[in-house]
């Protein structure tokens, strides 16, 4: 596992400006998720619609993997991109974890272990910023992690209600909900120990 490493110094026409980066097509598809955050929770908690907060969730779990593939093809891949991409899961993921806990979908105690991890990481990635370091690289435990999460989610919101559709969801909704709270809190303790390991170095 690697850990993080001291940020290159910046070089006069490295890599486009911000918005040349922001208006390449993955980054269009990141900033798309981005703003549909507080529409998504919005529908969960406003009007509760939550069909169209499961169509919402549904296409932001389609781009995430589409932006992906689309700056790799394209050969697009940027600083914004990196910095958008995991911005945008992390707040769906915040998002949907409030809302789950006012509407008592999931208790407590399976939000609040996220949101620690949550605010760990960002104690982590402020910390590192300071001692010129980038932010710890994202784990495949990570990625998948919050790729269980994002199906965990649309699966709770379909087993709301007593039909045959919420009675088949319901079990397996739970089930990637935990499956993947369990990888996202192991993942966050992996970013701790390249965090701490990194610092360590730099000490020496």
């Amino acid at each position: 596992m690697s850990t993080a490493a001291p940020e290159p110094a910046a070089q006069a026409g490295a890599e486009p400006s911000l918005l040349r980066q922001a208006l390449n097509v993955p980054n269009i598809l990141s900033l798309l998720r981005l703003a549909g955050v507080p529409v998504f929770l919005w529908l969960l908690l406003g009007p509760r619609e939550d069909g169209w907060a499961l169509a919402l969730l549904v296409f932001s779990a389609l781009t995430d993997w589409l932006d992906g593939k689309l700056a790799r093809w394209l050969n697009q891949m940027s600083r914004l991109g990196q910095l958008l991409d995991p911005a945008a899961d992390r707040l769906y993921i915040l998002a949907t974890l409030v809302a789950f806990l006012v509407r008592d979908i999931i208790p407590w105690w399976v939000v609040v272990p996220l949101i620690l991890r949550e605010a760990v990481l960002g104690v982590c990635v402020v910390t590192l910023r300071r001692r010129g370091f980038a932010p710890p690289e994202v784990t495949y435990i990570g990625k998948g992690a919050t790729f269980v999460l994002m199906y965990a989610f649309p699966l709770l919101l379909l087993a709301q209600g007593g039909s045959d559709v919420a009675a088949v969801a319901r079990p397996i909704g739970y089930a990637f909900t935990i499956w993947g709270g369990v990888l996202y809190v192991w993942s966050g303790v992996l970013y701790v120990v390249q965090a701490r390991n990194a610092l360590r170095e730099a000490g020496e």
